[in-house]
């Protein structure tokens, strides 16, 4: 095998997360940044975050809406047309 082709390993390197998390971790890095940990994270929160920058949450509740009134009425219809 070569030698020092193999990239420094510091068994105590620290990752800090953007919630204010810090773990000390094995790694080739002395100190690492992230977004989103486990301590943040949705998933094991149990808190749902919903991110809606361009407005599609709100688009898909209005066509759900909107198409629920279109069957209700679709129904009344046929209603009135057996009577």
């Amino acid at each position: 095998m070569k030698k020092n082709i193999h990239p420094k390993y510091f068994k105590d390197a620290i990752q800090r997360c953007a919630c204010g998390a810090v773990f000390h971790i094995p790694s080739t890095k002395k100190e690492t940044k992230i977004e989103i940990c486990s301590q943040c994270h949705p998933f094991y929160t149990g808190k749902a975050k919903v991110v809606d920058t361009l407005g599609q949450v709100e688009k898909f509740k209005k066509r759900a809406a909107k198409t629920k009134e279109i069957k209700q009425r679709r129904k009344k219809r046929s209603t009135q047309k057996n009577d």
